[in-house]
This record gives C-alpha cells, structure tokens and sequence, in this order.
C-alpha cells in the first residue's frame, strides 16, 4: 500500500482544497448548525447526526437547543427530560452519554467543551468523528475528522483498496484526512466541504460524477471505479421480528411500563409489549397477572432497529384491575409528551389517535 505522502502529492492537495471549498462556498446548505460555530451547538448537531439524516436531525437540534441552550442547563436537567427531548431520534445512549458529558464538561472544564483532542475523547461518548468535528468548525484547529461519507468520498479520490473498515484501508484513508486538513486556511469549511460532498453529490450507489468539482481529480473516475469503490462490508442478514404491542385504557389514561435499566432503550416508556414468538412468554410480571379485556385490534406498524425489521399489531384493551408493580404507570395523555417513549410507542400512540377520530 502506498504511503500517505506518496498519495497526496502537494499540487494535488491543493487543487482538491481550491476545488471544493469554492464549490462548498456556493453550494453548501443552510443547516441550523452551520450558522454559528458555538462549541456546545456544533457538538449537539454532531452527536444527533450519527445514523441519523439530516431532514430528521433539523427539528430535533432546534427543540433541544431551545429547551437546553448552554452546558449548564443540560447539565442540570433530569435525565428523563433529556430523553424525553432525544425521544424520537432513536440510538438513546446518545442522549444518556450527552448528559454525562454535559456534566462532565460543567464540573471538569469550566463549562466549555475542550481544545485539545485527548481531552475532548475523554468524554463520555466523544470519539474521534465528533472530536475533530467540534475542535475544527468551533475552534478552527486542524484536526481531521472521517465519517461514512468522508470515508467514500476519500476512498474514491484516492482509489483505497479493500474493506474500508479494515485496519489497513481505515488507517490509510485516516492519513489521508489527516494530510488534507493539515495546515489548511479553514479546517472547520474543510471538513464540512468533504461531508457536503458525499452527502449530496459523491453517494453511496449513484455518485453524481457530472456535478463533481474534483472529479478530474479522483482515481476511482479515472479507473471507472467510481461504482465499486469503496469495498464495504458485507451487511449481516436481516432478523424479523413479529411483536404485539397493547394500549391499554383506563378512563382516558395509558398504561406504560419503564424498559430496565443498563439495556437497550434503558430507562424509556414503552407500552406493554411482547413478541409474538415467544408463545409462553407472560405479558406482565407474574405478580401482577392483570387479564387484558375486550383486545381490538387498532392496526400494523413497522420499525427497524439495527439488524432487526419489526411488525408490530397494535391491539386496544382494557385492563382487570389497577394495581401495578414498580415500574408500571398510568398516564394521562398530556403526560405522555414529557416523557421519554420509545420510537414504536410513539407510532404506536399516534396509530391510535388516528384510529379513534
């Protein structure tokens, strides 16, 4: 494998940096988190934005910056509020690992996100993406960052062989971030300009060659490799999963259960819910043994959690009786919004809104 310094040679790198940052400057979009290089606003977007795109992230960073505009106020919220404002975005140990960093930040740091990178990946939650993300567009330090589009978008220009998640192309390609960025007149439009061209232009199946600004400079286009290039992994099977998910009623109030601690959806509200597979598995604990009444069906929905495609019915019940163990609640449906629910009750609650007009 070529070394880095055989790869990117300076009059290259400096017809790539020419090229698109003047095509950044034209084209870019106006994003919420583009109008200010606040440390704490670009770690926020940042920290939503993994696995997640942007048209879903927009509404979600406004809300939350408005309910918690500085460090300090995240600091000191109660985790279920923070939740309850995550609610939603899915990935909630984002959320949970933001409010620890945020206290974090407020007790170790003077209340200002760090400068240096050892320290910033010293948080909970902050690893080398979001570090040189937050240290170069808030700070203009001349750190690197890779995501998945910057990840293809480095692949393609500089034709990096093999699985690109491997320790050799994913060290090779993290040299060439590392290369770009370095001395560079504005790290922070750097980044984002690399971002920017892989989330619009140099994509996943259909690179759009014909719009590029350095396409005459990348050696995937050049090899016609622009298609295969990068090599991914392969993705794992997918597992289905069939589940029953019930609203139970009482005088207008939902029953929710909190998901335990230390597990996936730690701490979120969920409607009593069980996999339909699981042919003796008990709906409620065994203590409660509450009979499900007068179960009609409200509708189907369907979620994807990492590797898993779910199908849910939604059946509407009413219960035996009231008395709940710990962790079980009643809840008017003003409550409900304050709440941190997972992504299915939502769909779930909003099915049955939609069903009972």
């Amino acid at each position: 494998m070529s070394t880095t310094q055989e790869r990117v040679s300076v009059d290259h790198r400096d017809a790539l940096r020419a090229q698109l940052l003047a095509w950044y400057a034209a084209h870019r979009r106006d994003l919420p988190w583009r109008r200010t290089d606040d440390a704490y606003s670009v770690w926020i977007s940042e920290s939503m934005l993994q696995q997640t795109r942007v048209e879903t992230v927009i509404p979600y960073f406004e809300r939350f910056l408005k309910r918690f505009p500085t460090v300090e106020a995240l600091a000191e919220a109660d985790i279920d509020e923070v939740l309850a404002s995550w609610s939603g975005l899915g990935y909630y140990s984002r959320a949970r690992r933001l409010h620890a960093a945020a206290r974090e930040i407020q007790d170790r740091h003077d209340g200002e996100f760090p400068q240096t990178r050892d320290e910033a990946e010293g948080l909970p939650g902050v690893g080398s993406y979001t570090a040189g993300a937050v240290l170069s567009i808030a700070y203009g330090l001349d750190e690197p960052l890779v995501d998945g589009n910057v990840r293809r978008v480095l692949a393609r220009w500089f034709a990096v062989e093999g699985v690109v998640t491997k320790a050799e192309p994913r060290r090779e390609i993290e040299g060439l971030a590392a290369a770009l960025v370095g001395g560079v007149n504005d790290p922070g439009s750097w980044n984002q300009a690399l971002m920017e061209l892989g989330a619009t232009v140099c994509l996943p199946k259909d690179p759009r060659c014909d719009s590029c600004p350095v396409m005459t400079e990348c050696r995937a286009r050049a090899r016609g490799l622009e298609r295969t290039v990068p090599e991914l992994p392969v993705r794992p099977t997918p597992i289905d999963v069939e589940l029953e998910m019930f609203l139970v009623h009482d005088h207008g109030r939902v029953l929710l259960r909190r998901r335990d601690e230390g597990g996936r959806m730690a701490g979120l509200w969920e409607l009593p819910t069980r996999e339909v597979a699981a042919a003796e598995q008990r709906l409620f604990p065994a203590e409660l043994e509450l009979e499900l009444l007068q179960r009609e069906e409200v509708g189907e929905l369907r979620h994807s959690i990492t590797k898993h495609r779910i199908r849910a019915r939604v059946l509407r019940a009413v219960p035996g009786r009231d008395e709940l163990p710990e962790g079980w609640a009643w809840f008017e449906r003003s409550e409900i919004e304050a709440l941190g629910v997972t992504g299915m009750t939502s769909k779930a609650l909003t099915l049955g809104r939609a069903r009972s007009r």
